[in-house]
């Protein structure tokens, strides 16, 4: 079961920036709307969303209009009197990765203009790789505070640009338990992408909340197994505290460890006791050891208090417990009719067991004939016998006779 008004979880995927959401001694590591970041050589989040759309041009010996122009996290392009052309478009965060050596991060720009370049790698178009720099650039080329575009290359078989950008990078944040996943099917993320927390459940939003009626929702965990058994057991705090009653089950709960191929399961069952005009919200902490911890936020709305429900077999127990005492009570009373006839009757064998009178009783007027013999004539009676029996013989004798006439050729 899903949440009421669900926005498409895609969007949000392509649309990630992590920020805190300070709350009582934890703090929540955010998906918010860009998607230009990328994770340090430590799974630390590095963000580099207020740099997204920021111009960094490059003039060669004095050109107009610049010879080439970075749009941070957006495209690559080079200007000249004839036009602009295209080197490429930044895609998703999957276009920022990690460098080496000199080169802290790299961003990779695809699908640009296929003019004269359609039997390129890929047939990908114009294409465009820029090394970033954290700090200043080797040659001194520039000492801008924002940054600047060192040197550029081409390769024009390649259809194909290398840009050297050195840029302030920012501090490193969180450390990410990269590959976690949350959601409400074994094989979706909702709720946690990638370690990172989706929004709509970093904090209350009505149009993410469950309906009073939903009484049970189930998440499923993954992780790599590699890192699996470095997941702790889920831990929740209610707000406010009185009001919602919620039970947490699951093989989260277990110690079982939550693999892409056999996900663990956490069972959130709540009824609403007190009804309320804003929703309940659910605080899910999940520790992993050496990183961050996974938290995300489910909030219920209470529009009226619920009763509690029945247990099923509530009854079946009450039903058992009293068949069992019957049984106990009954053996009890039938093992003492048996000692009792045994010892002060004097009855032995069948005759001792409590009820076999009545069944004997009961099985003698059961096999006495049903009709009845006058008392006053017992002699017709022997007479009737008689002629039933002559008459018996005779129609035997015919019927033997018979069978011989009509063998006979």
């Amino acid at each position: 079961m899903s949440p009421v008004a669900f926005c498409p979880m895609h969007a949000i995927h392509l649309s990630i920036v992590a920020t805190y959401m300070h709350v009582p001694g934890t703090a929540i590591i955010v998906v918010p709307s860009s998607n230009c970041y990328t994770f340090d050589n430590e799974s630390r989040l590095i963000d580099f969303t207020h740099l997204v759309g920021k111009e960094y041009e490059y003039n060669e010996q004095g050109s107009e209009p610049p010879d080439l122009v970075v749009e941070f996290c957006k495209d690559v392009q080079r200007r000249s009197q004839k036009g602009y052309i295209e080197f490429g478009r930044f895609v998703s965060s999957r276009s920022f990765l990690l460098g080496s050596g000199p080169t802290d991060y790299i961003q990779k720009f695809h699908d640009g203009d296929l003019v004269h370049c359609e039997t390129t790698f890929e047939k990908m178009g114009r294409t465009a790789q820029v090394n970033i720099i954290c700090g200043h650039c080797s040659n001194n080329a520039c000492r801008d505070e924002q940054g600047c575009i060192c040197s550029i290359s081409y390769d024009e078989r390649m259809c194909r640009v290398l840009v050297e950008l050195a840029i302030p990078c920012v501090k490193s944040g969180p450390r990410v338990f990269k590959g976690f996943t949350v959601g409400f099917h074994p094989r979706s993320s909702e709720i946690v992408y990638n370690g990172l927390t989706q929004l709509g459940f970093e904090q209350l939003h009505h149009g993410f909340s469950f309906q009073t009626e939903q009484i049970h929702v189930s998440l499923y965990l993954t992780a790599m197994s590699s890192l699996a058994e470095l997941v702790g057991k889920p831990t929740f705090k209610v707000n406010p505290v009185k009001g919602l009653s919620v039970t947490i089950t699951g093989s989260g709960l277990n110690g079982a460890m939550p693999t892409t191929l056999s996900p663990t399961v956490l069972n959130v069952d709540w009824r609403c006791e007190i009804a309320r005009s804003s929703p309940y919200e659910v605080n899910i902490l999940i520790p992993v050891e050496g990183y961050d911890p996974i938290e995300f936020t489910l909030t219920k709305e209470c529009v009226y208090a619920q009763e509690k429900e029945s247990d099923p077999m509530k009854g079946w127990a009450t039903f058992g417990i009293i068949s069992c005492i019957f049984i106990v009570l009954s053996t009890l009373l039938y093992c003492g009719g048996f000692i009792y006839k045994t010892r002060v009757e004097h009855l032995y064998g069948l005759d001792a067991l409590p009820g076999m009178a009545f069944l004997s009783a009961f099985l003698d007027a059961a096999g006495r004939p049903r009709g009845y013999l006058p008392a006053g004539n017992p002699s017709e009676s022997h007479a009737s016998q008689a002629s039933w029996e002559h008459t018996h013989n005779t129609t035997q004798a015919a019927q033997r006779t018979n069978d011989r006439e009509y063998g006979s050729i």
